[in-house]
């Protein structure tokens, strides 16, 4: 039995298998999502969706699904899964489905009286390619192989609908068919190992339904065309692959790429090694630059989120060239002292303030790991020069550092932090000013800098920088930080400061330079604790404020508010269990090593082996967004690892 698998009872429970999702994806920047079941509850969802240059890089829905049916004395038996309008499913395949294991990707074995088929898809690494392979585990008469492709081709944000511009004329290749349906697209080259006869019955398949697009209140309807459907016999003990692909491929390459792409995939035997699995999914090879996609199925890269998850991925991953490649694709991006929110836009937006000092943290843990402090300085000390002179000077965002050394953000209405959400416009959480997190990265960023600096004796830059750290950790003090509640202010503005509890704080007693004391991070951590901490990560707002919203549901304007006023973000329990675990030391470990237990659950319990961008502050903290972060893998790994480190 795999660390991860289901059996039937659970797989023909619609209730339980509809709301469970299993994620694949490559190095190319495409995925594979769907239900457990096999059936598509989200327009996120398919077997092909890849990025298209030629439409900005957008990811799109290519292959839909691909419904196979086993024929045997003439009766046909439809393995597949639709959702139609009204909750009326069909086929109903899900019924045949004996198990579906998770080793390096999903097995399911399905069972038709004597007839036992098992099912494999995996992403090829580097390519836009699906390949799926069938095997006939057991039959005891002449079998026959159905496959139907149902095809979308459109942006994975939007639904396709049954039109006359469809493109249904399809273009022989050596084992399959290829086709577009429109003008602009790849081909989708549709191949087997083997020959096979395609049957040519185009038709639109209407009102498939998307549960999961129902639920969040968006329109939830699509139409799919279905081009017709490929045959071919299959023997006992044989296995078919079929290839979806952007590009030709040559038949009898498909049974040994299979089986040497699976080679690569980790094992996921227990709940690291599911992480670990997890984590690899996340780095994206374009051209000669490599990326981190901050979350499926919906997201791209976001210049904060790759720099905070980086290091924990690192831990997993354990490419070493992988910390200069990330690093090398953002430095080409900075300007004036910012990066970007994200580097796969066309429209780039420098409006962040923290990323750049993030920039800075990651550095100290590529520093930690590699030991190699000259080289770092080398490499990226003018970057880090060019980042706190243009906070010094002033940066395009009307932020600067101010007499008493600190960071402070002029203008109201702007969303410069990690707490960007909005509503027309406007910052749900508005936190001009001095802003608590912000100030502790600008006191770590220049510290760490200076010791760099020190290491490679650049006596100009010590000479320059030296005086500031003593006159930010004193301004820090005297700005956040009150000795009657015993805790930080998230953010203030001379005359009025914020004293809500958030998480913010949790950052400032974690950083290797922390601007407090022992005694007022102990403070700080017991208050978190008390208020913020749940078994997913920390809480956005402490429940006990009026502005609390426990369950993150409703409208998207209503779920923009929750994500930062109750919402669970687990990529900051690894500030919490560093900050704990320095306080607490070993006498700590008891409760963080529970705590950090807990999240094994979490593997079995959304989208499998992976763990989602936020959480409802509310019991049962049913997931929420993605639902596979890289920042929420990379915080839990890097805590699960400090943990047992510690120990």
């Amino acid at each position: 039995m795999s660390y991860l698998a289901f059996d039937k009872s659970q797989l023909i429970n619609l209730e339980f298998s509809l709301m469970k999702e299993i994620l694949r994806t490559n190095r190319a920047g495409s995925y594979l999502c769907t239900s457990l079941n096999g059936c598509n509850t989200r327009k996120y969802h398919g077997l092909l969706i890849s990025p298209i240059k030629k439409f900005g890089g957008e990811k799109h829905v290519l292959l839909s699904s691909l419904d196979p049916t086993i024929i045997q004395h003439g009766s046909e038996f439809n393995l597949g899964i639709h959702q139609y309008q009204g909750g009326h499913f069909n086929p109903t395949g899900h019924k045949y489905i004996r198990n579906l294991e998770f080793d390096q990707i999903p097995k399911a074995t399905y069972r038709v009286g004597g007839v036992v088929l098992s099912q494999e898809r995996i992403l090829v690494e580097k390519e836009q390619q699906v390949l799926i392979r069938y095997t006939l585990e057991e039959a005891n008469s002449p079998t026959i192989l159905r496959l139907k492709p149902f095809l979308a081709f459109r942006s994975i944000h939007a639904l396709s609908k049954a039109n006359l511009f469809v493109q249904s004329k399809y273009i022989q290749v050596k084992n399959g068919v290829k086709l577009r349906l429109y003008d602009g697209f790849p081909y989708l080259n549709m191949q087997f190992n083997k020959s096979v006869e395609f049957i040519p019955v185009p038709d639109w398949y209407n009102n498939i339904e998307y549960l999961k697009e129902q639920h969040r209140g968006y329109e939830s309807l699509e139409d799919l065309f279905v081009p017709g459907y490929f045959e071919c016999k299959i023997k006992k003990g044989e296995s078919i692959v079929f290839s979806a692909s952007t590009a030709e491929v040559k038949p009898a390459s498909l049974k040994p790429k299979f089986t040497r792409e699976l080679k690569k995939k980790v094992v996921r035997d227990s709940f690291l090694g599911s992480l670990k699995n997890s984590a690899e999914q996340f780095i994206k090879y374009d051209n000669n630059s490599t990326d981190v996609i901050a979350g499926f199925p919906w997201y791209g890269s976001i210049t904060r989120q790759s720099f905070i998850a980086l290091p924990g991925l690192m831990q997993l991953i354990q490419e070493p060239k992988l910390w200069d490649a990330v690093l090398g694709t953002y430095t080409k991006h900075l300007k004036k002292g910012l990066f970007p929110k994200n580097i796969d836009s066309k429209d780039s937006n420098y409006e962040n303030i923290d990323s750049s000092l993030w920039f800075f943290w990651t550095l100290q843990q590529y520093d930690k790991t590699s030991g190699e402090s000259l080289l770092i300085w080398e490499k990226y000390g003018e970057y880090l020069k060019l980042i706190l002179n243009s906070f010094k000077r002033g940066l395009p965002v009307n932020a600067k550092m101010q007499s008493n050394g600190l960071i402070y953000m002029f203008d109201q209405g702007r969303t410069l932090t990690w707490m960007d959400s909005s509503i027309n416009g406007k910052p749900v959480v508005d936190r001009a000013g001095f802003a608590v997190e912000v100030n502790a990265l600008w006191y770590n960023a220049v510290c760490f800098a200076l010791e760099l600096a020190k290491k490679a004796n650049d006596v100009e830059f010590v000479k320059k920088w030296g005086i500031y750290p003593t006159r930010i950790r004193d301004a820090f003090v005297q700005t956040f930080w009150s000795k009657e509640r015993g805790l930080l202010a998230d953010w203030v503005d001379y005359e009025f400061a914020d004293w809500t509890v958030r998480p913010n704080m949790v950052i400032a007693t974690a950083l290797d330079y922390s601007p407090l004391s022992s005694e007022q991070n102990k403070s700080i951590l017991s208050i978190i604790k008390k208020q913020l901490l749940t078994p997913r990560g920390l809480r956005t707002l402490s429940p006990e404020h009026p502005n609390y919203k426990g369950i993150v549901n409703g409208s998207h304007e209503q779920r923009e508010i929750t994500l930062h006023q109750g919402a669970v973000w687990p990529w900051l329990i690894q500030f919490f269990v560093e900050g704990y675990v320095k306080i607490h030391k070993r006498g700590g470990l008891p409760f963080v090593k529970k705590l950090m237990e807990g999240f094994e659950e979490e593997m079995s319990t959304h989208c499998i082996g992976t763990i989602a961008e936020t959480y409802s502050g509310n019991p049962p903290h049913v997931s929420k967004g993605a639902i596979s972060q890289a920042w929420s893998v990379a915080g839990v790994v890097a805590a699960y690892n400090l943990v047992n480190n510690f120990e």
